[in-house]
């Protein structure tokens, strides 16, 4: 039986509000990575493949956990990120929907933001939805049909993206997968047949100890 973990990214910079200026961890987001690399090694985690994205908090998150010691950490751009940023400021521009500084804005923000771009409602976008579901869905897949347990350091929407393949989602709960997947959290897949059924989603075993739980972030 073939089994995927998922993991997302360390805490980027949050104050950020383009690609560029949040792809890169944080102190925390370091350390955070850090302490589930302790936890995987601790666990005795079975890995004899790993994989990420080529985004620099990727790389960054996989190097904090130690991942190289596994395997040759193989990178793959089909594992980035939808460019959240991009998208929103195209959706401000032509919907008059600005980008939300709080929390509880944002809930409703992303499931109206990643309707409109399903329904091709945003104008030059640098990826259709349909694409940035096609290349999930290909990694996924590909890594599925590998050989021995794998590790794939990721981003939030890619595995929010995967679970949505997985469960057959609607966009509206996709949206809530996004919002609810904290920095550094495990998902695993395992292959039952020819599918792949969610096991685990969002644990954070790593920062459940009380003098951790302050690192238990969502931005």
């Amino acid at each position: 039986m073939s089994q995927i973990t998922l993991v997302r990214h360390g805490q980027a910079q949050t104050g950020a509000r383009d690609e560029h200026g949040y792809d890169k961890l944080s102190p925390l987001g370091h350390q955070q990575a850090a302490w589930l690399g302790e936890h995987l090694t601790e666990t005795r985690e079975q890995i004899s493949r790993v994989y990420c994205g080529t985004l620099i908090r990727h790389l960054e998150t996989a190097a904090a956990m130690g991942a190289g010691q596994y395997a040759e950490i193989v990178q793959d751009p089909r594992l980035n990120e939808m460019e959240f940023f991009t998208l929103a400021q195209l959706y401000g521009t032509q919907h008059g929907a600005a980008l939300p500084d709080s929390r509880e804005g944002f809930v409703s923000y992303m499931p109206r933001l990643l309707a409109a771009w399903e329904a091709d409602e945003i104008d030059s976008p640098p990826e259709t939805f349909a694409d940035f579901t096609a290349r999930a869905t290909d990694a996924i897949t590909e890594i599925s049909g590998g050989r021995g347990p794998a590790l794939v350091v990721t981003s939030g929407g890619l595995i929010g993206m995967v679970l949505r393949q997985t469960m057959g989602l609607g966009t509206p709960a996709f949206a809530r997968a996004c919002i609810a997947i904290m920095n550094t959290s495990v998902h695993r897949l395992h292959r039952l047949g020819s599918d792949m059924a969610l096991t685990q989603f969002n644990a954070v075993p790593h920062l459940d100890r009380p003098d951790r739980q302050y690192a238990q972030t969502h931005l």
